[in-house]
């Protein structure tokens, strides 16, 4: 699919985050339980439009034109607290007149807080792809398209601006549009309706205007493109952290020798710096990747019913609009004011752009899962060749208080393991019938939000890990020395090869090291070996020389100075705050979260 970028995305202050309110519960979903239609329209909260509209008056169709006049720009966000909410039928708390589900034990009934997510709770990536996030990204589409419409004169001015301020006002409650959406399979038809209940509330006029042309899979899918838009900032720039500090232990250990492992045992040697620099270069790779979607843009979603964009040329054409297809400029107008690309074609049922997530994603969570994956083994009290930071609190066991667990990679590595199956459904949903899927489509929606919060609580989290990762010198220098020379057997069976050719040095060897694992020194156990077979005369080389582990390196040096220089080519960027999608909601943007405890 070719896109067209727009300018200034990655690590720039700008459009492509929903953020969410600040009187909502950060990265807290909403649950999905049917309910029946209210009587009544809600009565609005404080803050938001003054009136509800009639009951039972749909918004009117029809599209005269409009001129096209300079857009006013967003009023700031002087939304008040929410009021306590109202009492439902069967006597629960409601936003929005409908029954709620009943509390457990004086909490709210099915609403996640991350209680079992601690991969990503109190991480910034959870409040970028909650449900509020979602809404947000939803409402900004919405004022985005009307605002593109306004400047092709199909709609009156203004209609954007009265999209954001419902948007703002807290009449657009997530557990409410969550129970409605089992409706209609998806959340974006009751919060077109409550939306344009809300602007008629407030502007009569604009409310016969919102959603014009549109279709829900445009709505929600360049939704999904600004949520995961800045979950993509936030881990590019996460992982920015984490290559700047494995590139600091790659170089500061470039020469200390190692004991590699293969197959869980003592191979050859190595550096702890070239391991460093293996979980470098994977960590490279997956920032490569991020920043290059950054780079290209996510794009916008707009194809009407079916993929034509016929209800909005209809529309432009009748509001006399220029040109023979003014259509495809509105989608050109509203990807920039959503910071989205422009798509080749209507992507209903091209799911390229939720396939490149997928993928990107996945190798992201897999870079950082290698990476835990060795601290966990190497920080095993029998190995001890390295530490997580310390902190008050952490890795403390509710029975043993002798432990210090390694929390941090352990929560990398349970990401790591969750983010393929995710990535696996995602990449199905290329696989989609007809011009709209039934089914593939809304297959997609729970495991992109998944792969996106556990990769970015991963990398969060992976980012504290590096920076603060403790290497135990002297257990390296230990462990390296612990099978007395068996390390550099086989540097020693190339040397015996050469002179008494490879048969009878392996077995020399083998002998050699088998007396070793009796207790018996290498050395010793060599020159033993040659006099019993009769060939101590044959053999020139010195087994002391040879048994030296930081005298069978290789290439470690260089190899490490070559990752070290790949990752210093690439400028790395702090994680930009989420900020409010195209300036569409004058969200308040809240401060980044702390490191995860």
């Amino acid at each position: 699919m070719t896109t067209t970028p727009a300018p200034g995305r990655r690590g720039a202050a700008g459009p492509g985050f929903p953020v969410p309110s600040t009187d909502r519960t950060a990265g807290q979903e909403s649950p999905l339980h049917p309910a029946p239609a209210p009587d009544t329209a809600p009565t609005p909260r404080t803050g938001s439009p003054s009136g509800p509209a009639a009951k039972g008056t749909p918004a009117p169709q029809g599209h005269p034109a409009g001129s096209t006049t300079a857009r006013t720009p967003p009023t700031p966000n002087t939304r008040a607290p929410k009021e306590p909410a109202g009492t439902g039928a069967d006597g629960h708390p409601t936003t929005d007149g409908t029954p709620a589900p009943p509390a457990v034990n004086g909490r709210a009934a099915g609403v996640d807080s991350g209680l079992l997510g601690p991969v990503w709770a109190g991480t910034p990536v959870a409040a970028v792809v909650s449900d509020e996030a979602w809404i947000d990204g939803m409402v900004a589409f919405e004022a985005a398209l009307a605002d593109a419409q306004a400047e092709l004169g199909s709609v009156p001015a203004g209609v954007g601006d009265a999209v954001r301020a419902a948007g703002r006002g807290g009449g657009l409650d997530p557990v409410a549009l969550a129970r409605r959406g089992r409706e209609a399979a998806n959340p974006v038809v009751f919060l077109v309706a409550r939306l344009t209940e809300l602007v008629a509330a407030a502007d009569p006029e604009a409310a016969r205007y919102v959603h014009a042309g549109s279709t829900s899979q445009d709505v929600l899918d360049s939704a999904a493109m600004l949520v995961a838009t800045g979950a993509l900032r936030l881990l590019h720039g996460d992982l920015g952290r984490i290559r700047t500090a494995l590139a600091g232990i790659a170089a500061g250990h470039r020469d200390t020798p190692a004991a590699a492992r293969t197959l869980t045992q003592h191979a050859v040697p190595t550096t702890f710096g070239l391991r460093a620099a293996g979980w470098l270069t994977l960590v490279s790779d997956a920032h490569d990747r991020v920043g290059a979607v950054l780079d290209r843009g996510l794009p916008v979603s707009m194809g009407g019913a079916a993929g034509t964009l016929a209800a909005y040329r209809d529309q432009l054409l009748a509001a006399g609009a220029a040109g023979d297809h003014p259509e495809l400029r509105l989608v050109e107008l509203v990807a920039a004011r959503l910071g989205l690309a422009v798509p080749g074609v209507p992507w209903h049922a091209v799911r390229t752009p939720v396939a490149e997530l997928a993928a990107v994603l996945s190798l992201a969570a897999g870079a950082l899962g290698k990476f835990a994956a060795d601290v966990l083994v190497l920080s095993r009290t029998e190995i001890g060749e390295v530490a997580e930071p310390a902190a008050t609190g952490r890795g403390q066991s509710s029975a043993m208080p002798q432990k210090r667990n390694p929390v941090l990679s352990t929560l990398v590595a349970a990401a790591a393991r969750q983010v393929p199956v995710y990535a696996l459904v995602l990449q199905q949903s290329v696989v989609a019938e007809d011009e709209r899927s039934a089914g593939a489509w809304h297959a997609e929606w729970e495991p992109l939000r998944h792969c996106l919060r556990l990769t970015g609580g991963a990398a969060h989290t992976a980012a504290e890990l590096a920076e603060g990762l403790v290497v135990h010198g002297g257990r390296v220098a230990a462990n390296t020395a612990l099978t007395g020379g068996s390390l550099v057997a086989e540097r020693l069976s190339v040397a015996l090869g050469a002179e008494l050719g490879r048969t009878r040095a392996k077995q020399i060897v083998t002998r050699a090291v088998r007396a070793a694992e009796g207790g018996a020194p290498l050395v010793a156990a060599v020159r033993s070996a040659l006099e019993e077979a009769g060939w101590a005369d044959e053999v020139s080389v010195s087994p002391e020389r040879l048994l030296d582990p930081a005298g069978y390196l290789g290439s470690a040096g260089p190899l490490v100075d070559r990752a070290v220089r790949r990752a210093g080519t690439v400028p790395i960027s702090t994680p930009t705050p989420p900020t409010n999608p195209a300036a569409a909601l004058d969200r308040d943007v809240p401060e980044d979260s702390e490191k995860t405890p």
